[in-house]
Parts: structure tokens; C-alpha cells; sequence
């Protein structure tokens, strides 16, 4: 379930109320008079089923309520409640195959925008895999991997393909073509340093052999960027982050372009270019799986969504479950709900 809250302004709460009452996957709803300061209005609150929320998301933003409210998703929680479990069984489709698009795209716009946050944890997840490298060390290589943010554009630019947003794939890209660079400058210069200090010698590339799996591409490299890609896109929709967690650990990408830098240094141009190769390998199979389990979510969703029951409200006049939430009946001020009590 979702939790849903809105503020709207006064002359459109009955409206926004006869939404959610038409809607069965809609429960919990509440409603303060004028409890809203900035902007102005009431404040109404309502759990929704999440293969229900696009709908809902969508008639209430035909309300203009994006410029004259506000609308705010966030997932509910625990819940206990009998009315909850009538709301998620009215759902055409399951919870896990929905895809509530205006929450996914408000969160991949944060992971598309390039932030100097965003560029240092990169830069960090460079020089910890060229570290790891340079000393054979397994675990500085899997920290590397964690701590590395690449997946956020990366499924950012997967949902903008999908839903052809021209922005957010511009603002994607460019992340990813100015990020990628500017984290293997710095790591080159740190790695220089090293050398000149004597911490690290150019021969200690030659490590990187007992870690083949991370420049030698191979049929399995492909194979892995799809399936990490492919989960990393299911967890960001049902916001599982402790699989996100594995999907950080099970892709290359760092690590080849940490050992790319390290190589270079070394003279290795083979080690070099086949660490690269297997840079773009990751990449391109992450944002293709992405794209495709979105596809395959959206056209299941609309497929699945169209239920008789959805058929037959949308052929027949029905009545909303509370008759008093009609469009047409006013809500009632402030002052005339006091005096009611």
C-alpha cells in the first residue's frame, strides 16, 4: 500500500474525495478542513493499492493540484487493517508488478542529476578499486563496488528510454559522460602519486591477474550485467534495497575503469582496453535489462488492469461507495463543521 496525501484547495476537495471513494483500491481516506497553511487548504490522506496509484495519481493531477496543492506518495508501512486488505484485493494486478511511474520518476530524476555528492562517491569507489587492485585485495574491490553510485543514472536513463523522456535521458547521459572521466582523472592522479611515493610499484598491475573477472570479458559478463540489471530495476520499483546491495557487488563496473587507470601506468594496453570493454559491456546490459523488465511490467499492468469490474464502471453510472462524498456535494467550512458537533 501507498500512502497518499494531498492538499488541496477547498472548492476541489469534494472532487478530490469522489476519487478516492469511486476507487475500491483507496481506503483509510481523511480529511482536516483548512488544516493546510502553505499552500493554503484542506489536507486529505488515504491509503491506496499501488497497481491502484496511477489512476488515482492521474485524476487527481487532471485537478491541477500540482500547482495549486500539492501530492505527496510514500509507502504506508506496516499495515493492520481489514479495509487495507479489501483495498489491495481490489487491485487488478499484484503489488509487485506494479509500477507507480510518478513515484519511479521522481526518484531516478534525483539519481540522473550530476551532484558534487554524487561525483565523490564515484571518485571514492575509483581510487578504492585501484587500491584494491594494486594490492590484490578482494574486500578493498567489494567495497569499491558498494560504494560506487552508478546504478542510479544508469536506471534513470532505463526509465526515461521507457517512458521517452527526452530530460531525463539528456540528464542521464551527460552524468554518466562527465562522471566517468572526471573520477578516472582524479584516480589517475592519485594513483601517479602513489607510485612517486613508492606505496605502489607499475608492476603491481600484474595483480589484477587474480582478478580476471574484472577485465577479461566473456559470455558471462553480458549474462551478469543483464541479471544485476534486471534485479536492480525490480528493487528500485518494489524498493527492495537490500537487493540493491547485491546488485552493487555483482557488477564490474568500478573496478574495470579503476583497473583501466592503474593499467595505463603500467604500460598493460591490453589489460587496458579489454578493462574498458567490459566497462561499456556493464553498462549497456544494465540500462538494456532495465528497459526491458519495465517494459514487461508496463504492458502487464495495462493488460491485467482492465477487469470487468473496471469495464463495467466504466460503461455504466455508479455511485460512489459514500454517497455523500458526491462532486456536487459541498464540503462543509470550518465553522459549519464545529457547529455540527
Amino acid at each position: 500500500m501507498l500512502h497518499l496525501r494531498v492538499i488541496s484547495p477547498s472548492d476541489r476537495s469534494a472532487e478530490v474525495l469522489h476519487t478516492l471513494a469511486a476507487e475500491p483500491g483507496a481506503t483509510h481516506v481523511t480529511l482536516a478542513l483548512g488544516a493546510a497553511i502553505d499552500p493554503p487548504g484542506d489536507v486529505i490522506e488515504a491509503d491506496v493499492a499501488r497497481a491502484c496509484a496511477n489512476d488515482v495519481l492521474a485524476a487527481l493531477t487532471a485537478l491541477d493540484l500540482v500547482r495549486t496543492g500539492g501530492i505527496l506518495v510514500e509507502p504506508s508501512g506496516t499495515m493492520l487493517s481489514r479495509a487495507g486488505e479489501r483495498a489491495e484485493a481490489a487491485a487488478p494486478i499484484r503489488p509487485e508488478e506494479a509500477v507507480v511511474w510518478a513515484q519511479l520518476l521522481g526518484h531516478v530524476r534525483e539519481g540522473a542529476r550530476l551532484t558534487p555528492t554524487f561525483l565523490v562517491f564515484l571518485t571514492i569507489a575509483f581510487l578504492l578499486s585501484a587500491v584494491g587492485v594494486a594490492t590484490a585485495s578482494p574486500l578493498t574491490l567489494v567495497g569499491a563496488m558498494v560504494v560506487g553510485p552508478e546504478f542510479r543514472p544508469l536506471a534513470a536513463l532505463s526509465v526515461g528510454l521507457v517512458r521517452r523522456d527526452i530530460g531525463l535521458v539528456r540528464n542521464s547521459a551527460r552524468t554518466l559522460a562527465i562522471s566517468f572521466p572526471a573520477a578516472m582523472v582524479v584516480t589517475a592522479l592519485a594513483t601517479l602519486l602513489w607510485i612517486r611515493l613508492g606505496w605502489i610499484g607499475t608492476g603491481d598491475v600484474e595483480n589484477a591477474r587474480a582478478f580476471d573477472f574484472i577485465y577479461e570479458v566473456g559470455p558471462f559478463s553480458l549474462v551478469v550485467a543483464l541479471l544485476a540489471g534486471a534485479a536492480g530495476m525490480l528493487a528500485l520499483v518494489t524498493y527492495s534495497s537490500t537487493v540493491l546491495v547485491g546488485v552493487f557487488i555483482s557488477v564490474t563496473t568500478v573496478p574495470a575503469a579503476g583497473l583501466a587507470v592503474v593499467a595505463v601506468f603500467a604500460g598493460k594496453w591490453n589489460v587496458v582496453l579489454s578493462s574498458l570493454a567490459q566497462l561499456g559491456v556493464n553498462l549497456i546490459g544494465i540500462v538494456l535489462a532495465g528497459v526491458v523488465v519495465l517494459l514487461l511490467l508496463q504492458r502487464d499492468g495495462r493488460h491485467r488492469s482492465v477487469s470487468p469490474r473496471r469495464h463495467d464502471t466504466a460503461t455504466t453510472t455508479t455511485e460512489p461507495r459514500h454517497p455523500t462524498l458526491r462532486p456536487d456535494h459541498p464540503i462543509p467550512s470550518e465553522d459549519e463543521h464545529e457547529g455540527q458537533k
